[in-house]
């Protein structure tokens, strides 16, 4: 089975003085997340759509999807864990508990703040995924890359060819996932912030697919605006 998690369980901090989450503030008068659910609902290869979010926003979330989204029983909204990937362990919880699970099922992650990814990033990493069981979509670096260890002073310039930056979809075989996972230690589980990591520390290899520079992740009011003028060019361009 091919499944979606939509992570929604973010509570915005760096959009500055807002009332609710950022992934449901509006996007030319519709909630971000909706324009990111939408790109899902488009590709009939999922078996089901689950979206991750905060406890106390789990009737917000089945609301809006019931305003703006036509019924679609492939789609499922469960609660989220203290952190991205206990949030998508849960999606992971959830379908094992529910389908069960076989070694070939697979599952398609995506933040709900990017609403831009294409039907393309959608497909290939769903052939990646059956083919490579992990899979990172990503765009190269086009800033040079500096590292710093004491946020004072360079520590390394790593090969900018070398460099990319990460996106979503991210996307697993979920037995692998749940597995590798189960392995990481509490002090790995606390300081893991991406999801691929958790296969790269297991030596596990990820496989890329290319992402683009228009599949923004929308965290700041700044996001806000780029992905306002985004959008308006696309209907302008209909």
């Amino acid at each position: 089975m091919i499944y979606a998690e939509i992570l929604a369980g973010g509570k915005g901090s760096r959009m500055g003085n807002v009332n609710m989450p950022k992934q449901f503030l509006p996007l030319n008068n519709r909630p971000i997340i909706i324009h990111t659910v939408e790109k899902f609902l488009l590709n009939d290869r999922f078996e089901k759509i689950i979206i991750v979010t905060p406890k106390e926003w789990i009737n917000h979330t089945k609301n809006i999807l019931e305003k703006y989204i036509h019924a679609d029983n492939r789609l499922v909204v469960i609660e989220g864990g203290i952190d991205r990937n206990e949030s998508i362990m849960s999606g992971v919880r959830f379908i094992e508990k529910e389908y069960g699970l076989n070694d070939d099922d697979v599952i398609v992650t995506h933040d709900s703040v990017r609403p831009f990814l294409t039907h393309r990033i959608i497909e290939e990493n769903i052939n990646a995924v059956l083919e490579h069981d992990a899979v990172d979509t990503v765009i190269p670096a086009i800033d040079t890359i500096v590292t710093s260890e004491d946020g004072a002073n360079i520590t390394n310039i790593p090969v900018r060819d070398n460099m990319y930056q990460g996106q979503t979809p991210q996307s697993f075989k979920i037995s692998l996932l749940k597995r590798l996972y189960g392995e990481l230690t509490e002090e790995q589980k606390k300081v893991l912030s991406d999801a691929c990591k958790i296969c790269i520390l297991a030596g596990q290899k990820v496989n890329l697919v290319r992402g683009e520079v228009f599949n923004i992740k929308v965290t700041t009011p700044y996001d806000l605006k780029v992905a306002n003028a985004i959008l308006q060019e696309n209907i302008k361009n209909d």
